[in-house]
């Protein structure tokens, strides 16, 4: 099938194209790694993808060129539908729902590439490459569907948990492994053999793959969705890269290895700033749930109330004003409320930035997309190593929605669930406000020292109704 669709594209302009193709994909990726950046390399590497699928459709023969104008014509319409309709607290179930559907492509190829080789004699590498690009493709788009459900609200937790669940997860991957093997056993065996003959064992390792992949994810809960995100993500490049291999795709070979690395490193940054291994967020637990005596030995007695006219009257007296973000603020959908309260700060001359932890939210970035969305400056938005310094020359520290990510048990307790985990060290400021729904535990399920420091006080209420009424308490008195 290498006629030109045109007979206008030679075999070596083709190889040009998917050249410049890979250099946009390397530089657009280098761009975002920074927020002013980010932008054009997000161009950079859209406009890649576009010359590589028209080079490629040049120089291939298309049976039918209707069709595929049609297929690009749906794709490209319900990905703009995407873009504009989702709203940016779902944006962590809308990159999980892309992992997949690069993850089930590549799965479609593979197969359909077997298809279009029986026949012909099957090569050992096309065959272990199609494999390999079945099973890592169909754990990614199945692992996808239920990382985006449990994000969403869609997924509940798994009835089949702890060991019986490791031993089925193993049962079904082995089974995908040994149904490849046999493909490529039989493939080789038979090579001219018709379709009937060996091409099910394919699909065998498809429908084990789906449940090896249903299985890993189910278990994990939400909060470690960050990593997990992060994986499939590196995950959906491993299997365009070796459908890539396949195909004999330069292209696609490099802009999946890009996507597999980076996302690979990604995965060990977000366990990292979790201090868990990825084994363990996989298949272990963070804890089994926190004691509520030792919750009532901490809180009982030792809880400071506050207001949003009490708070008001701190900020007044503030220079320096750090906001901490976390997954309540994307719940409750109140970055808007926390950017006006910030501009309100800045325009009476308080210095205000915002602490942002890696791992603070549904998946890496979080937080930077929802204050991004209500226009705060990225310049703003310090990291942890670059915050946590700052904390004991800070007036006031907000924090919205947060919990373990400002747990001092973490550098306190070495018996802790999160002992050792780098967090938000906002206990050195001046004064803390906590706003949050109740007293209730974050996702380690133990309870917070912080809370009741002399230091701290706790705004009750949901995060955008209240970070609203203290802007109206500022309002009132600026």
């Amino acid at each position: 099938m290498a006629d030109g669709l045109l007979g206008h594209l030679p075999a070596s302009a083709l190889e040009l194209a998917y050249l410049v193709a890979a250099i946009f994909f390397v530089q657009g990726l280098r761009d975002m790694t920074h927020p002013r950046t980010a932008t054009r390399g997000n161009l950079l590497s859209s406009g890649g993808m576009f010359l590589a699928v028209l080079a490629t459709v040049l120089y291939f023969e298309i049976l039918s060129p209707i069709l595929l104008a049609a297929s690009l014509l749906v794709g490209g319409v319900i990905g703009a539908w995407l873009a504009v309709s989702v709203e940016t607290t779902e944006m962590p179930q809308l990159v999980g729902l892309f992992n997949g559907f690069g993850g089930g492509a590549s799965t479609l190829v593979a197969g359909a590439e077997l298809v279009d080789a029986t026949g012909g004699g099957l090569g050992l590498e096309l065959t272990t490459t199609a494999a390999i690009a079945g099973i890592v493709g169909t754990v990614t788009f199945f692992g996808s569907l239920v990382a985006a459900g449990k994000l969403h609200g869609l997924v509940g937790d798994s009835p089949i948990t702890g060991r019986t669940n490791q031993v089925m997860q193993a049962l079904f991957f082995a089974g995908a492994v040994l149904a490849g093997l046999f493909l490529i056993v039989q493939s080789g065996l038979l090579g001219e053999a018709p379709l009937a003959e060996w091409l099910p064992a394919y699909w065998v390792l498809v429908a084990a793959a789906a449940i090896f992949g249903i299985l890993l994810v189910y278990p994990i809960g939400g909060a470690d969705m960050p990593v997990v995100i992060a994986l499939l993500n590196s995950m959906s490049g491993l299997a365009a890269a070796t459908t890539g291999f396949v195909l004999d795709n330069t292209a696609l070979i490099v802009a999946g290895t890009l996507v597999g690395a980076a996302g690979l490193i990604l995965t060990f940054i977000m366990c990292d700033s979790m201090n868990r291994s990825l084994t363990n967020v996989l298949f272990g637990s963070m804890a089994e749930g926190g004691d509520g005596e030792d919750m009532a030995d901490i809180y009982e007695g030792n809880i400071t109330e506050t207001s949003p006219e009490e708070v008001e009257m701190m900020l007044d007296a503030a220079e320096r004003v750090v906001i901490v973000p976390g997954y309540g603020m994307a719940v409750a959908q109140a970055q808007h409320a926390v950017a006006e309260l910030a501009d309100l700060l800045e325009e009476t001359g308080v210095d205000v930035e915002f602490g942002i932890h890696p791992v603070a939210g549904r998946m890496p970035g979080h937080m930077n997309a929802l204050l991004a969305e209500a226009d705060v400056d990225y310049e703003k938005m310090r990291e942890l190593e670059s915050v946590n310094p700052t904390f004991s020359q800070t007036d006031v520290v907000i924090i919205t929605g947060a919990n373990d990510v400002v747990n001092p048990s973490a550098n306190e307790d070495e018996d802790s669930p999160i002992a050792g985990m780098p967090v938000l060290e906002v206990w050195d400021a001046r004064s803390v406000i906590v706003n949050k729904r109740s007293l209730s535990p974050g996702f380690s399920g133990i309870p917070n020292p912080l809370f009741a420091k002399d230091n701290t006080s706790m705004l009750f209420g949901d995060a955008k109704q209240s970070m609203q009424d203290l802007v109206d308490a500022y309002n009132e008195n600026h």
